[in-house]
């Protein structure tokens, strides 16, 4: 059997031997040379077919969205004699979405070495609104009428996809040469390993030798380890997904003050910024309304509430939703508008009750003060026979600690300084009950760094009958005190007789 040996004719190899230079120039310096004029050579071959397939890739999709577009407008062309042809073409670049997806609307990222790769492309609906200013300007330029303007349009938009088509077909034949002649040649770069296998099947034991070759059985200290901490370990997940706080993105905040009715400007927020449509973006806004409806911000809050259930209607028609709620809520006299509108208006009333309820409440809270429930830091002295003094720090005293006091008490804010200045503490502890604890607790503590309190013995007017009563109670108890002292001596005493 002869052998076919023509596989070989594209091995490039380099022969110095048949290398012939001028006597004056160094063959080893030529042959370099050589050599990277061909590496050069190969390379900028290369760059250029990554730079035609992804120029391939960016025409394919603007000629889908330009035929897209210019079928809609097609569609159309009766409703531009009875309507504005402009609310025409809006509704006709609409429905040209809806057959594609949003995700897709960013152009991949440019391959190394193609252009400036750094340099990142506009959005497919950047490049078709860019097409669209060049038709309308090209429509002005041309002073066309009113009445012939949306078949001009059409012209126009056609003559568009006309050229990224001619451009396409040129585009294909390049790459197909440059193809062609990167495979001409068998260079080291194309070897690869064909098969190469080092696994070595084994036979499976029997089962007779396995039961006779039984292992001992191994008795664990906690059989239960890996259950027990997987599932403990699932369970501080979720609880970690109940605790974490829902918030809108910075994107859902921007998209929270598009006006209502700015249906175009909202798609075309959303066809930048696709992340957004997701349930926890739904939630952020929802809490944003609550949120300013609480501080009375209704015409926000009634935004955010319309937002937020464009993004649950858009995700809800599934995955074309975005280009089809726009298409209905866009279309006059549609059924979509009254009941997207209808939820809006009644998902806006819960919250707004509900958040009346709440400013109800809160300022009951406050009018309540002490009695409110609320934890609170008050005053009392705790030995009996004993009351706290307010002393006021000298302002004029010479003394360096009085300086610092008085320093400490012209710090306090005016309704503490004209409690403490009455002199009674039933004053100070209605000024502390309105307080935070933690804010009460260190006004409590510069009270003692300024020497303000004092616990000093109460005095007793026995002169009065409230005075008597006051003390006669407090002579009842020095003598019970007195007669517990005594028993505990007396039992002490036997404990330690030797008899």
């Amino acid at each position: 059997m002869p052998v076919d040996y023509s596989k070989w004719d594209a091995l490039e190899l380099s022969d110095d031997s048949d290398v012939e230079v001028h006597p004056n120039v160094d063959k080893r310096s030529f042959i370099r040379a050589k050599q990277n004029q061909i590496h050069a050579e190969r390379q900028q071959r290369r760059n250029q077919i990554e730079t035609f397939k992804y120029e391939r890739i960016i025409n394919d999709a603007l000629i889908k969205r330009i035929s897209s577009l210019l079928a809609s407008l097609k569609s159309h062309a009766a409703d531009a004699q009875s309507r504005n042809p402009g609310e025409v073409a809006f509704q006709a670049v609409i429905e040209s979405a809806a057959s594609l997806d949003p995700k897709d609307d960013q152009p991949p990222p440019r391959p190394a070495g193609v252009h400036n790769s750094e340099e990142k492309l506009p959005s497919y609906t950047k490049m078709m609104a860019t097409l669209l200013d060049q038709v309308n300007k090209a429509l002005d330029e041309k002073k066309v009428e009113q009445d012939k303007r949306y078949e001009a349009m059409l012209t126009e938009v056609g003559e568009h996809l006309e050229k990224v088509t001619s451009l396409q077909s040129e585009l294909h034949a390049k790459l197909a040469e440059l193809e062609k002649e990167e495979g001409r040649k068998i260079t080291s770069e194309g070897i690869h390993t064909g098969f190469d296998s080092s696994h070595v099947n084994k036979s499976a034991p029997s089962t007779s030798s396995s039961a006779a070759k039984a292992s001992p059985a191994v008795e664990l200290l906690n059989p239960n380890f890996t259950a027990g901490s997987s599932t403990e370990s699932k369970k501080a997940t979720d609880d970690d997904d109940d605790d974490k706080e829902i918030t809108a993105s910075p994107n859902a905040k921007k998209f929270s003050f598009i006006k209502i009715g700015s249906y175009r400007e909202s798609l075309a927020f959303l066809s930048e910024h696709p992340e957004i449509l997701t349930e926890e973006e739904t939630d952020g806004l929802l809490i944003l309304a609550f949120d300013a409806q609480l501080e009375n911000r209704e015409e926000y809050a009634r935004n955010c509430v319309h937002q937020a259930l464009l993004l649950q209607y858009c995700r809800a028609l599934g995955r074309d939703g975005v280009a089809l709620f726009f298409k209905r809520i866009t279309t006059p006299g549609h059924q979509a508008q009254d009941v997207f509108l209808k939820d809006v208006r009644d998902t806006y009333g819960k919250i707004k009750t509900r958040a009346a309820e709440i400013n109800a409440q809160r300022a009951q809270d406050e009018a309540d003060g002490v009695e409110g429930g609320v934890e609170q830091i008050q005053l009392h002295a705790v030995e009996p026979g004993t009351v706290i003094n307010i002393k006021i720090p000298p302002a004029d005293s010479e003394d360096e600690a009085d300086k610092a006091a008085r320093a400490i008490f012209e710090s306090f804010k005016p309704d503490m300084k004209k409690a403490l200045e009455t002199g009674k503490l039933d004053e100070v502890n209605k000024v502390l009950g309105l307080m935070k604890v933690d804010e009460a607790e260190d006004l409590v503590a510069k009270f003692g760094d300024a020497g303000i309190l004092s616990l000093e013995d109460e005095i007793i007017d026995a002169t009065t009958e409230e005075g008597k009563q006051h003390f006669e109670q407090l002579l009842e108890e020095a003598k019970e005190a007195h007669g517990e002292a005594h028993g505990e001596a007396q039992g002490e005493t036997k404990y330690d007789d030797p008899e």
